[in-house]
């Protein structure tokens, strides 16, 4: 579909390069078809992607599996009201629990609970699987040539890991 409406451009305007609009519109839509089969895995599970999202920080962080809420949202980068709201939610699902910090009781920790880390403990394995099922199309040289260019792209435009910080 894209080859035709690049087509269309050519033929209404000939002497536009439109080549930018293919790279966006095929990023747009890679993307989506990512989103979509990574929603579809994860509600398989029992999930939301914004729910893997945190529960996935939270596993990754490592032992005692818990993280300030300054620190979970920098990691996971979004802004705090939206990572307050998600918590409130994962809370009253038995997921995570949200308590005042035995190191310094001035701060709050949020901390997978025993659910929480079995549910995103079982699902990682699959949603890795369903990242190789989903980037199948391409064999592994290709993928990481995708990689490298998405890194170097994403990094032209400013991007940077998140600091890391507990």
């Amino acid at each position: 579909m894209l080859d035709r409406i690049l087509q269309q451009w050519a033929e209404v305007r000939p002497g536009l390069d439109a080549w930018s609009m293919g790279l966006m519109g095929r990023l747009f839509r890679a993307n989506r078809l990512v989103e979509w089969g990574m929603v579809e895995y994860l509600a398989a599970e029992g999930m939301e992607r914004w729910e893997f999202d945190v529960l996935a920080t939270l596993r990754r962080s490592g032992p005692p599996y818990a993280l300030s809420p300054k620190a979970l949202a920098t990691t996971m980068m979004i802004k705090p009201p939206a990572l307050t709201h998600r918590v409130d939610r994962l809370v009253r699902r038995g997921l995570v629990d949200r308590e005042l910090d035995p190191a310094s009781r001035r701060r709050m920790v949020i901390s997978l609970t025993p659910e929480g880390f079995e549910l995103v403990d079982n699902a990682v394995e699959g949603h890795v699987r369903n990242g190789e099922r989903l980037f199948s199309g391409l064999d592994r040289a290709e993928q990481e040539q995708l990689t490298h260019l998405m890194r170097k792209l994403l990094l032209s435009f400013g991007d940077t890991p998140p600091p890391s910080s507990t």
